[in-house]
């Protein structure tokens, strides 16, 4: 293993190339997320690319992986069962794996995210992570620090806010960056659409095994459902202003008649305030048999705007005035030709080949906290500044880099079976 004190001077294509020219992938999460960014990844016209060593907690999500991606992407699934690795210390060996200029692929839960991360570059491996990417603020700042440690490595490091990398999104930021909004005074997002509940656990299930498995149900393993969800409508708003909110203030809910054992709550309201006193809105709710809404307006003095439409989609617009409506429309941008999905993973491996900066670590990161400030905001029922977010050392698991399979888990269930739930006024994470 190169040592990491010259790291930094690696800049060249044999870096990561060999012989073939082909960038070597380890997938360390193998869930419907890993397994899309690994297909992203084969897909890249920046290619070619093998992914040479798998790693999941579980084993059937591993086998299952495996046995997908090679049936789509054969001889570029380079797997063998020797590095195939289950267990909660399998990631550590994926990335043992791999050479200094390959790429880790943190795909997992957002609770093992920074441990994972800092190991990668410890080692002087390339990063895609999905989001989210912290769960609490000292997790955020490890984050933040590993980033910095990557930068001076040369180290590249993709973020999966793939909303970044829309085209469509893009060039409404260039209109707006332009004047041609005028001042963006009010941004609305919305995410609005049934999200099961979380049932009983099987009795022959470990407990500590049901709730990594079910991890956006339990806010330490992934931050909770909302974190992991509406981060891409938070780093939306914090893109198109450009700014850090100031503070976040917030109501949420659970439904009289729940049976959701999780500790998920059904409705969310967050208005974030930023630098210039300007407002931004997320409004959420996961109940079944109610208005349905997923999308992203921005208002500025001179017209509104969609910036983003159904599952993300590039759904971009001008209105002629504030009156969002399809007859009312100035400017439309086309239908995406590449899916901001794809786009990121051709820009992280443009980046390598290239040896561009490219780390989107920071970014995310400080997204991350916008979106943690307004979940404590809503859960707590108090109003949540930048500051106090930031410096918090409130932690969900501060024992979480030294959990094993014989780990007590970091929360119980009540006799019913059910897992504590946020109360606002005496709830308490930050």
């Amino acid at each position: 293993m190169v040592a990491a004190s010259t790291l930094g001077s690696f800049a060249l294509p044999a870096m990561y190339a060999a012989e073939n020219n082909t960038i070597r992938l380890a997938l360390i999460g193998c869930g419907g997320r890993g397994c899309g960014a690994a297909a992203n990844a084969f897909d890249s016209p920046n290619g070619p690319v093998e992914l040479v060593a798998m790693a999941d907690f579980f084993e059937n999500r591993l086998t299952n992986a495996h046995k997908v991606l090679s049936g789509q992407y054969g001889a570029r699934v380079n797997v063998p069962p020797e590095r195939r690795f289950a267990g909660f210390d399998a990631w550590r060996k994926a990335i043992d794996y791999l050479r200094p200029g390959d790429v880790a692929m943190l795909t997992g839960y957002a609770g093992f995210r920074p441990q994972q991360l800092e190991y990668a570059v410890e080692k002087g491996i390339h990063v895609f992570m999905e989001k989210s990417f912290a769960t609490d603020p000292p997790a955020v700042r490890r984050v933040i620090q590993a980033g910095q440690a990557a930068e001076k490595k040369n180290l590249k490091i993709a973020a999966g806010l793939q909303c970044r990398h829309s085209r469509n999104r893009q060039e409404l930021i260039k209109r707006i960056r332009d004047g041609q909004l005028g001042q963006i005074q009010l941004i609305r997002a919305y995410r609005m659409q049934p999200c099961g509940p979380l049932g009983p656990r099987p009795a022959d299930v470990k407990d500590l095994h049901w709730q990594i498995r079910n991890f956006t149900h339990f806010l330490w393993v992934s931050g909770g459902l909302f974190a992991e969800m509406n981060i891409h409508q938070i780093d939306e708003i914090c893109w198109l202003k450009d700014a850090w909110p100031v503070s976040a203030h917030g109501i949420s809910g659970r439904a009289a008649d729940s049976v959701d054992r999780g500790q998920n709550l059904d409705a969310f309201t967050i208005e974030w305030t930023f630098p210039d006193g300007s407002k931004a809105y997320d409004v959420v709710r996961w109940l079944a048999d109610c208005h349905t809404e997923f999308a992203t307006y921005l208002h500025g003095t001179r017209c509104a705007a969609q910036f983003s439409g159904n599952v993300h989609e590039g759904t971009v617009h001008t209105y002629k005035d504030q009156r969002c409506a399809n007859d009312n429309i100035a400017w439309r941008a086309p239908r995406e030709t590449v899916t901001p999905w794809q786009a990121e993973w051709d820009v992280l491996l443009d980046a390598i080949r290239q040896d561009r900066p490219h780390n989107e670590a920071r970014r995310a990161a400080l997204s991350n906290l916008a979106d943690i400030m307004g979940r404590a905001a809503a859960h707590c029922g108090k109003v949540v500044t930048w500051d106090q977010a930031m410096a918090s050392d409130f932690r969900f698991c501060p024992n979480i880099d030294s959990l094993t399979d014989d780990s007590v888990p970091p929360i119980q269930a009540d006799d019913q079976g059910r897992y504590p739930v946020p109360v606002p006024g005496r709830w308490t994470e930050i």
